[in-house]
């Protein structure tokens, strides 16, 4: 039997993180826990996560409405986009969404996290590709998403913010630690002549790594178009994975970097 109150409780201490981390402003951000096929936990709209107790925690059903909520709470009107990931990704318990900064900027700067920099990223993300910008509260965001809830746990959202979904909130929320620290590392290394990546064969033994630990979700490593076609796993997919119309970028070169660069610095106005 799931104790519901340990569950809140969780949330809480994860809305502090989340908010002492610097990972939302005011009352921005939001998530969820699955209960069961028709219930589900969320955080309320309109109050900040980092000052939750487990009477702001709302009760939704598998389409958004709600089952329970206290007076003066209600969940968050981009529950649509949990609800999405819940429907196509039967595998996850958990869905975070907030608004980090570095990887929030590459975001706004319309730009994929996918150079292989470090080896804990490979393993863990493999790619983080971004969604087509969506209006808030409509289902512009969830159609956007989908397209990568088949390949990745995590996604950028075009100038909004990120979203990362696993098979509990804590890891979860770990993968959103996981993509900020990724862009701000990215980020660091542009500033200083661009990053030393990894090379294809040493992206393929951390794959194989990933595989051999029988790592929950979705990756590259696994579940790729060219790994299906039984040719070399794409880490530098510019997101191309989950779209058979994209073209697939196999590495970056010095090239690369610096127009990416450039590119971030413009949406930046420096």
């Amino acid at each position: 039997m799931v104790n519901e109150y340990e569950i809140k409780k969780e949330m809480c201490e994860i809305g502090k993180r989340v908010y002492n981390r610097g990972m939302v402003a005011a009352n921005d951000g939001n998530f969820s826990v699955k209960l069961n096929d028709n219930e589900f936990l969320c955080t309320p709209t309109g109050v900040s996560k980092g000052f939750m107790t487990p009477e702001y925690i709302c009760k939704v059903d598998a389409n958004g409405n709600v089952i329970q909520a206290n007076k003066g709470f209600k969940p968050s009107s981009e529950i649509k986009m949990h609800m999405r990931v819940y429907k196509e990704r039967p595998d996850v318990n958990s869905v975070v969404h907030a608004h980090p900064l570095y990887a929030t900027t590459f975001a706004i700067a319309g730009i994929p996290l996918t150079a292989p920099i470090m080896p804990e990223a490979v393993i863990s993300l493999g790619c983080v590709p971004i969604a087509k910008y969506g209006t808030p509260s409509t289902e512009e965001i969830p159609d956007a998403v989908e397209e990568h809830l088949p390949y990745f746990d995590a996604v950028l959202l075009e100038n909004h913010g990120a979203l990362t979904f696993s098979v509990s909130l804590l890891d979860a929320y770990h993968k959103m630690e996981s993509v900020e620290f990724y862009a701000r590392l990215l980020w660091q290394t542009m500033q200083i002549g661009g990053p030393q990546e990894l090379s294809e064969e040493q992206v393929q033994r951390l794959y194989e790594i990933r595989r051999q630990f029988g790592m929950p979700g979705k990756h590259p490593a696994n579940v790729c178009p060219n790994a299906q076609a039984g040719k070399p796993s794409c880490h530098s997919c510019g997101n191309g994975c989950g779209s058979s119309s994209s073209n697939i970028v196999t590495g970056a070169d010095a090239d690369l970097v610096a127009s990416i660069t450039k590119k971030v610095m413009e949406q930046l106005g420096k």
